[in-house]
């Protein structure tokens, strides 16, 4: 059966264990946007031992998870959805890693002498410094296809220090806050449809227009869609930059 293009199917990987900071908002985020304008909405898990459907879902969603919650994660997506999930990337589904799904989307994340294999969908290496965690408002600036520049704001708190490869490229660059490691300017990172992130808490309700550029990207629209009326999420958007310092 073929899947109608106006129905937004998304996967969550590991819902229950990579699920910290109410990031499960994210995903009623996507589904109350596409609702509101009469798409259909479909939403998949894919959990430990669980297969991975490389073709069953036009946005693959992993959030952020606690340090034994995230090991267990890393073993089972890169001995088991890794190439399902690069075949899916490959083909042009939307990929979003949010903090330590973020952390996983890149080639490793080190912990001491434990280094957590990647899928490696992103150039990007993390590794767990002794410093304090960067914790704080956030807000960086982005420029995305069919979006132009726009300002992302959220929350961040990790204590992996992310550096980007000689091939990697930033989602963003910060304008407050810590972003991927204090030190270089850059927030996340970006391989065409596939984008991490640190920004949290959550993400999506934060910034309605990145919801609608993810809709837009995963269901291949190359028309706009349809304008809702975003009094109150200009608002929380408002806020969260107020928050950053903006």
């Amino acid at each position: 059966m073929v899947a109608d293009r106006r129905t937004l199917r998304v996967c969550a990987l590991y819902p229950t264990l990579m699920n910290i900071y109410a990031d499960r908002g994210n995903l009623l985020m996507l589904e109350r946007r596409c609702r509101w304008r009469g798409l259909g909405f479909e939403l998949s898990g894919a959990g430990i031992g669980q297969p991975l459907d490389p073709d069953g879902a036009d946005l693959y969603y992993m959030g952020g998870g606690q340090d034994r919650d995230q090991l267990l994660c890393a073993t089972d997506l890169y001995e088991h959805k890794r190439a399902a999930l690069r075949d899916a990337a490959e083909r042009g589904a939307v990929v979003l890693g949010v903090c330590g799904g973020y952390q996983l989307l890149g080639e490793a994340y080190e912990l001491g002498a434990q280094t957590l294999p990647g899928v490696g969908l992103l150039d990007a290496r993390t590794v767990r410094a002794d410093g304090p965690r960067l914790i704080g408002n956030v807000a960086i600036e982005v420029d995305l296809p069919g979006a132009g520049v726009q300002t992302l704001a959220g929350f961040e708190n990790h204590g992996g220090r992310t550096h980007l490869g000689a091939d990697g490229a930033a989602l963003g660059r910060v304008r407050k806050g810590h972003g991927n490691n204090g030190a270089d300017g850059h927030e996340g990172a970006r391989s065409g449809n596939v984008i991490g992130t640190y920004l949290h808490g959550p993400l999506l309700p934060k910034n309605a227009w990145f919801a609608d550029w993810l809709i837009r990207t995963a269901l291949g629209f190359s028309e706009r869609l349809t304008e809702l009326d975003d009094t109150l999420e200009d608002l929380a958007h408002a806020d969260a930059c107020k928050a950053a310092g903006l």
